[in-house]
């Protein structure tokens, strides 16, 4: 389809990207009188740096003074409670713990506790015997740590896709597998080209992550780069939830990094890493055996009872680190209407709702009138999560509804009604359903529920099972695989 065939659209609004920084911006423009627009290139939102983001709300006290992560980091942690509990959305504040193996790491651990005492920040530093009373299955090598209460953790691709449901519910569109293909300016409008549309907007935020500089460059914009630093991770069986409670960072022996470290996530699961290595390749996600060696021996220094068998999945991620080392939060020196959010690397995911929050600040200062609404919701409704239900209350819900009482997968107790209602949120993948609904998220990974995902997302979408996708156009294979096995007589 040449350019001239496809669809217009115009708004005031387009925002470029669906993880945690777009969805979030996004929500929060909705709160005015605006046309809002978030375009984002894959099957669903939040499936970039976001959905391989390890989940930690940051205490702020990690982050070096005069830089933008300083400045939003302990603001967004803040902001995660009230967030959370609008969105419906998974949060566990279970502390962040830097622990010390040394008298000479300790030095280090009292900078941090002296820079969270500066900036507000709870702290306390503990002694060697009260780490061990917090946190016994620790090392007993530890020799002191600084907490930091306040720390917590989420599960950001969840987050992302509530904040977007919200935000369409308060009037933003949203258009999946909408890649820019190209981006150009003509007076004072800004245009952007998808495979089927070409949209017209007065402003335009980059909130593209990885591909910021490049949406930039479209618009002849070069006054920044990103570098993708790749981050391998791994994911240990519910058995392990309570090995250790709070999340727990050695002291960083570098300056790209904070550590390897365990952590427990808002679900229950712990998870170890990640490792922080520059790539040169945008699209390199594979772990290795040199990662998990390194991630492994790292953390069995301060929980020496980890056990790798335990380990249900592994994933890596690229963050999407600027050339300035800091997070990039401005207009275009050259493009005027083109707004970046760029560099949001760790601690992105605590800065973001901060960074939203000062975004219509920034936008009124450069002349852009914002009238709010007065009927703005910041709830979204709320997600059965029917294995932390008591008896009583999924006996009352199974009355109501019979699909409840199928389960679908079995590692997770999760229900058919809970997907059904996963896809009706958005879902429109085996991912999307993992992500939303946790199915295929346990011990087997999908070996046992996801034929029946499969027939689920076909019958509630209307199309062939064969059509249906791990993670949208490209995926699809996955029904031919299975079918090749069954063929074989493998079932």
């Amino acid at each position: 389809m040449n350019r001239e065939e496809k669809a217009k659209k115009k708004v005031q609004v387009a925002i470029i990207g669906g993880g945690i920084m777009g969805t979030l911006a996004a929500r929060e423009l909705s709160r005015y009188d605006l046309d809002i627009l978030l375009l984002e290139k894959e099957a669903e939102v939040g499936w970039g740096t976001t959905k391989a983001n390890s989940g930690i709300v940051h205490a702020g006290i990690h982050e070096d003074p005069g830089t933008l992560k300083a400045k939003y980091c302990f603001p967004g942690n803040q902001m995660f409670p009230q967030l959370c509990e609008e969105l419906d959305v998974s949060f566990k504040q279970n502390g962040i713990l830097v622990v010390a193996l040394s008298e000479q790491e300790m030095e280090t651990v009292h900078m941090y506790y002296q820079r969270g005492l500066e900036r507000g920040v709870p702290v306390r530093l503990l002694s060697r015997e009260e780490v061990l009373a917090q946190e016994p299955n620790l090392t007993p090598d530890v020799v002191g740590a600084v907490f930091a209460p306040e720390g917590g953790s989420v599960m950001p691709f969840e987050l992302a896709a509530a904040a977007m449901e919200n935000a369409v519910a308060n009037g933003a569109e949203l258009m999946v597998d909408s890649p820019v293909l190209s981006a150009w300016v003509e007076g004072t409008s800004k245009f952007l080209e998808t495979p089927t549309h070409v949209i017209e907007a007065d402003l335009v935020i980059n909130a593209a992550g990885l591909f910021t500089d490049e949406i930039a460059a479209m618009f002849g914009d070069d006054h920044f780069s990103i570098n993708p630093r790749k981050g391998e991770e791994y994911l240990f069986d519910l058995d392990l939830e309570g090995l250790v409670t709070s999340t727990v960072f050695p002291v960083p022996s570098g300056p790209t990094s904070k550590g390897i470290l365990v952590i427990p996530t808002s679900e229950g699961n712990l998870m170890i890493g990640p490792t922080s290595d520059n790539v040169p390749e945008r699209a390199d996600l594979g772990t290795s055996y040199e990662g998990f060696d390194r991630i492994f021996e790292q953390t069995r220094r301060l929980v020496p009872s980890l056990d790798a068998r335990k380990i249900v999945a592994q994933f890596a991620g690229l963050r999407a680190a600027s050339d300035r080392g800091d997070f990039i939060i401005e207009f275009s020196p050259t493009v005027p209407g083109l707004f970046h959010l760029a560099g949001i690397e760790s601690p992105g995911l605590t800065a973001a709702p901060a960074i939203a929050a000062d975004l219509p600040r920034m936008l009124e200062e450069q002349g852009y009138k914002l009238t709010p609404k007065s009927d703005f919701n910041p709830r979204r409704e709320g997600i059965v999560r029917f294995r932390l239900l008591s008896r009583e209350e999924q006996d009352e819900l199974i009355r109501q509804n019979p699909a409840y009482g199928r389960i679908v997968c079995r590692c997770e107790t999760v229900t058919e009604a809970e997907i059904v209602d996963a896809i009706k949120r958005g879902a429109r993948t085996l991912d999307g359903i993992k992500f939303r609904a946790r199915a295929g998220a346990g011990r087997c990974q999908g070996g046992f529920c996801q034929p029946v995902i499969m027939g689920l997302l076909s019958r509630e979408l209307g199309i062939p099972v064969e059509e249906v996708t791990k993670r949208g156009a490209g995926t699809e294979q996955i029904y031919f695989a299975a079918k090749e096995l069954l063929g074989k007589g493998v079932s």
